[in-house]
């Protein structure tokens, strides 16, 4: 309960106060770099990393824990340890500045690579004014998106090294140290160094820009790809490409004119020059290694270059030993396999002049016996997914395809995935489905689909396979209308959080689509005369002398009553049930219960057992918790996904299943929580405020 009132506390802060945002990043394991920074200069010292030691565990686990061969020799140093002179930045950060080393994180590298087109993002990502001369106290910052929020992350200047050289990134000259510092900063955020071992550049390029990203086939390359190419950068898109491996072992093999399989490349240009005539489409991939290019046509030695004009020539800065190089766009759908697109949220974008997405962020969570339905192959459980709520209403500006309609791009994301590596922790496989909303529902967002729409209809898209990535994003084009986005693993029952992220290009509305927390309960006003003779005299033979039943008394009259019944399952009524019950029934305050309210407590009893029967599908005798959200309604509670975990937590049993007096005291708390919280929001306004005593003497009920 604890954890859940957390979570809902840091969304309503970064909803109120912007917390996460690029503008107010939250501090990585609670670090504040200023604090830190001031703290060393006081005191005369360099900071050590508490959190990120120089030690075995941030290296790795596995192929670089403890007792690897690759981890032999391993030192850590400051960079003044290793050359004269270091510096943060020289002249700018360039493409240049990131040669891979010891570390299988050429997609990562790739990514950063690109980040240095843009000064603008760079400076998002690598705050300004560090250096190792003006402040300097071996502590280093930098900002990362993760998982829907930014985070400001601390690193020391200590890295790993062998005999006496960078073990992983480094600088061509070897004397700047941004982008090993910037590497650093992304293993811990991951756990580990190791934890960076392959990847896809999108990655890379989500966590420092906070976008999303689309991928595409290159053998089936639509004909309008490299327009869209050429708009992406333009509008400071970050772009990826590799070409897939049929095996391990052509793990960055080598084609003959020099391409690195399974390898991440960064495009950094697309642009078209003036060849015997006419245009050819030239496109400008750079390889993170720093070296080993391209040698097919329009590479840097390549004679298709003499009969381009030198203006154009200049322009293009078309041959540097640098590992860039240009190909032709054909070459480039032949060659490679794999396209990758980051596009940017608006205040990502340094220009005013470009278009920009409109963008919404939801979390989320699949848990188990409650939001974990699956995918639409479990009817029983599908309905239990998350449902989020998309209105789509101007069409696309000129549409690419000459086609109306209105482009989304969606992306899920599921979190944590990395940093579960250690634990040997597979990714859930994961996919969504998109429906559109019957006529009865359009215009609001309190509301759930339930099986007459999800099991009945047929989604109008979806993600085109459930797969074990971080992410899954796809691009549609749908018409003007309402819909709703159903997240989900692929089997249910299994338990994960995620981002779902919603891009359109017109402004569109989108937001998590449940039911408000409410109730409805009609209750009977009994009085004495309206109870019938024979329940009379049979609560004079229950209720002993006092002609009142204590909790002790209740507790042993509803066993008794529910153990003659073979066609519900129960483990007997807890004390802290019939507690409840006595403080929601209790009208004179005596702490026991009346004729009249046990009369009433009798009546809600049968009811509820109806309710309770009609929901045990298999009649099994016991009710599945993905059941629970519509037998509270049917019995007049109104409650979102948040509550229906709590719920589970709280009432269900190992199996995930509710047995009848589960629900029964489920249903007599939250009718009781729900009378409580009425009686203090005394002005009706949805909330109360309390003091100490009263939290105290509520929350210990």
């Amino acid at each position: 309960m604890a954890n859940t009132a957390g979570v809902l506390a840091r969304r309503k802060a970064r909803e109120e106060d912007g917390i996460g945002s690029h503008t107010n990043a939250v501090p990585f394991h609670q670090q504040d770099f200023e604090l830190l920074r001031r703290k060393c200069l006081q005191t005369g010292s360099l900071f050590c990393d508490p959190t990120f030691p120089a030690g075995w565990d941030s290296l790795g686990y596995n192929q670089l824990g403890r007792y690897s061969s690759k981890t032999i020799g391993v030192e850590w140093k400051r960079p003044s340890e290793l050359c004269s002179n270091p510096q943060f930045i020289v002249d700018g950060a360039t493409r240049t500045d990131i040669s891979q080393g010891a570390l299988g994180d050429c997609w990562l590298l790739a990514a950063i690579a690109s980040l240095t087109l843009d000064p603008q993002i760079l400076k998002r990502v690598v705050p300004p004014g560090q250096s190792f001369t003006s402040q300097y106290a071996g502590i280093f910052h930098f900002q990362l998106w993760q998982y829907g929020e930014w985070v400001d992350v601390v690193v020391d200047d200590r890295l790993p090294t062998r005999d006496g050289k960078l073990l992983f990134v480094h600088s061509a000259e070897g004397g700047e140290f941004w982008s090993a510092l910037l590497e650093k900063a992304y293993a811990k955020v991951n756990s580990s160094y190791e934890a960076l071992t392959g990847g896809s550049t999108i990655e890379g390029f989500e966590d420092f820009t906070g976008g999303i990203s689309e991928s595409y086939d290159l053998k089936e390359a639509p004909p309008f790809l490299f327009n869209i190419m050429r708009k992406a950068l333009r509008l400071g898109s970050l772009l990826g490409c590799s070409i897939d491996i049929g095996s391990s072992s052509e793990m960055e093999a080598m084609t003959r004119q020099k391409l690195v399989k399974g390898h991440a490349y960064s495009i950094t240009a697309a642009e078209q020059v003036h060849h015997l005539g006419s245009l050819v489409d030239l496109v400008r991939i750079r390889n993170p290694w720093g070296q080993v290019e391209w040698t097919g046509a329009w590479s840097d030695d390549s004679k298709d270059w003499d009969r381009v004009e030198p203006e154009e020539k200049k322009k293009l800065d078309y041959s540097a030993d640098d590992g860039e190089f240009w190909m032709s766009y054909s070459d480039f759908v032949s060659q490679f396999s794999c396209l990758e697109i980051c596009n940017l949220v608006p205040d990502m974008l340094s220009s005013d002049e470009v278009g920009h997405w409109n963008y919404a962020e939801f979390e989320g969570a699949w848990r188990v016996g409650s939001t974990a339905g699956g995918c639409r192959n479990s009817p029983a459980t599908f309905c239990s997914n998350p449902q989020f709520f998309i209105r789509l209403e101007d069409v696309d500006d000129e549409p690419h395809d000459g086609e109306d309609g209105c482009t989304v791009l969606v992306g899920l994301m599921q979190k944590g995935a990395r940093r579960e590596r250690r634990f040997g922790r597979d990714l859930n496989t994961i996919g969504f489905a998109i429906y559109e909303v019957p006529a009865e529902y359009k215009g609001r967002t309190n509301v759930r689909l339930g099986p007459d729409v999800l099991l009945q209809k047929t989604a109008v898209a979806r993600s085109q396979t459930f797969i074990n990535l971080r992410e899954v994003s796809e691009r549609f084009k749908l018409p003007p209308g309402e819909y709703a986005i159903i997240p989900s693993t692929f089997e249910p029952h299994r338990q994960g959080s995620f981002i779902l992220r919603v891009f359109t290009e017109k402004e569109a509305h989108s937001s998590p689509m449940e039911e408000d927390v409410n109730t409805d309960i009609q209750e009977p006003d009994f009085g004495h005369d309206d109870v019938d003779p024979h329940f009379k005299r049979l609560f004079v033979q229950i209720c002993g002398n006092d002609s009142e039943i204590s909790t002790f008394e209740l507790q042993q009259i509803l066993d008794k009553v529910v153990s003659q019944r073979s066609d519900i399952k129960t483990d007997g009524f807890s004390l802290q049930t019939c507690r409840n019950i006595i403080s929601l029934l209790d009208m004179d305050g005596s702490s026991k219960l009346g004729l009249v309210e046990f009369h009433t407590l009798w009546t809600k009893m049968q009811r509820y057992l109806e309710i309770f029967r009609s929901h045990d599908m298999d009649g099994s005798g016991s009710m599945s918790s993905h059941e629970l959200r519509a037998a509270l309604s049917e019995a007049g509670f109104q409650v979102n996904s948040s509550v229906i975990q709590e719920i589970v937590a709280q009432f269900a049993d190992t199996s995930f299943a509710v047995d009848f007096d589960g629900f029964f005291g489920c249903l007599i708390r939250l009718e009781l929580l729900f009378k409580i919280f009425r009686t203090l929001d005394k002005k009706n306004q949805g909330k109360i405020e309390l003091d100490l005593q009263q939290w105290i003497c509520l929350a210990i009920n």
